[in-house]
């Protein structure tokens, strides 16, 4: 049995290889989904990311409000991000459950979601974001919630063999 992946203590996170935290943005802003909606990384490191989008009228359900898959979109992201934060060179990971919630409307500059990670393990990991709407003075309204799983992924042992 392999010991579980579990979240290093603070200052070990903070040490972790920069390369793991690139390769992982360079993964994620490869994704059609994170193009198109003009995803960007504002900050990441071990077990925490922040990310944005716009608020653009082509995910908006009327002027200036972004619909909750939009919502959802930039807090999976963020989440399941961080989750990929803490996995070892040579893995990934996979959203398989969430539940967000959304708490108030999701309209200004653009949102923000800082994703972390709840709890490491080997199989899956549990991580969440909170999702802010940003005005144009910068202020933030806290504005939905996601708890997410994570499936971690050996992508060495996902290979079929060559032969």
């Amino acid at each position: 049995m392999t010991a579980p992946l579990t979240p290093a203590p603070r200052d070990a996170l903070s040490s972790a290889p920069r390369s793991t935290i690139e390769t992982l943005q360079a993964e994620v802003l490869a994704m059609p989904m994170a193009r198109t909606l003009g995803l960007r990384f504002v900050h990441a490191e071990p077990g925490r990311v922040e990310v944005e989008i716009p608020v653009s009228e082509a995910f908006s359900f009327r002027p200036g409000q972004l619909q909750a898959t939009a919502v959802f979109a930039v807090a999976d992201f963020a989440a399941v991000a961080a989750a990929g934060s803490v996995l070892p060179p040579g893995w990934t990971n996979a959203t398989v459950d969430t539940t967000l919630k959304i708490v108030a409307p999701a309209q200004g500059e653009c949102l923000r979601a800082r994703g972390r990670v709840v709890d490491a393990g080997r199989l899956l990991t549990v991580c969440a974001a909170d999702v802010w709407a940003v005005d144009a003075a910068g202020q933030e309204r806290l504005c939905a919630t996601l708890l997410a799983k994570a499936r971690n992924i050996d992508m060495g042992a996902a290979r079929p063999p060559q032969g």
